[in-house]
């Protein structure tokens, strides 16, 4: 994989620039854990003050792993675009207000995803040790996806229907990015595995959020279905391949310490009722 040029598209230019901001070495929990792990290890960098992933060039290959994207005029695409065009149905929705907000891959905002769903607060003040795997963890399932999306270069919805998507700032790096499979999926379905391994009693909570983190690339005219279905296939054999990662699994155990002392002590998420309004509200005809 040619990693210095895929780090210049979108999904991973957009992690570099909002990891700065997230530092290696976070302040302390707002409520310390009774038994606080270990600090990690000095952290590899993709540059100064953005942590690298855990398996570097060891990736899953998607391009062995997922198979073409379906053709124009076949049944396939016909689903896709079935999809899309019923997604698109749902501006000025809360869903809509959602999608808009996970299109945002920038930390400290896009640790927060699944705050809800798992009942704790994820913040580098909170949870420094998952926050910094929630963002190792991301540059390997988005990685993970650019072998196939640049073997095959596909063409956006928005670009195929002359349209707009929810994040109007990010379309001209879009249109230079292949849309096959969808990165923004595989790094939310990876960290949906990730955190309900770590919390298995919100499980359901947490994979329904990663699913729909994906599913929201739909609403913002981003993805065709495809792509999110193959999408959550990438996220999936990226955390496969973390689980061999002894640092990864480190960092795992030390996350479950900080989630299980938080939820311990009472510690739960700001209000919720507006994203639960939003994830009542489905796409049509999604798989």
């Amino acid at each position: 994989m040619r990693l210095n040029r895929t780090l210049t598209t979108l999904a991973v230019s957009a992690l570099l620039a909002a990891c700065a901001t997230g530092p290696l070495n976070p302040p302390a929990p707002a409520i310390l854990p009774t038994a606080l792990p270990p600090a990690p290890p000095p952290v590899p960098e993709l540059r100064p003050g953005v942590p690298a992933g855990y398996l570097g060039r060891s990736l899953p290959d998607s391009l062995a792993l997922l198979p073409p994207y379906p053709a124009k005029g076949s049944p396939g695409f016909a689903r896709d675009q079935a999809v899309s065009r019923a997604s698109q149905k749902l501006k000025n929705t809360p869903r809509y207000a959602l999608a808009s907000r996970d299109a945002d891959l920038s930390f400290p905002q896009v640790a927060g995803t699944f705050s809800c769903a798992l009942g704790v607060p994820v913040s580098a003040q909170d949870t420094p040790r998952l926050y910094l795997l929630l963002q190792r963890s991301m540059v390997d399932a988005g990685l993970a996806t650019y072998a196939a999306k640049d073997h095959y270069q596909r063409t956006r919805p928005f670009v195929f229907y002359k349209e707009k998507t929810c994040a109007p700032a990010d379309e001209e790096a879009l249109r230079k990015d292949g849309s096959y499979p969808s990165g923004h999926t595989a790094i939310g379905w990876a960290w949906a595995l990730l955190l309900s391994e770590l919390s298995p009693a919100q499980a359901d909570a947490v994979l329904a959020r990663g699913r729909a983190f994906g599913e929201n690339r739909l609403i913002c005219n981003a993805h065709w279905q495809s792509d999110v279905l193959q999408g959550r296939a990438v996220g999936a054999g990226a955390v496969a391949v973390l689980h061999a990662n002894p640092q990864f699994n480190a960092d795992m155990a030390a996350a479950r310490a900080e989630i299980n002392a938080l939820r311990g002590n009472g510690v739960e998420p700001q209000d919720c009722t507006a994203e639960a309004a939003a994830l009542k509200v489905k796409i049509p005809g999604v798989e």
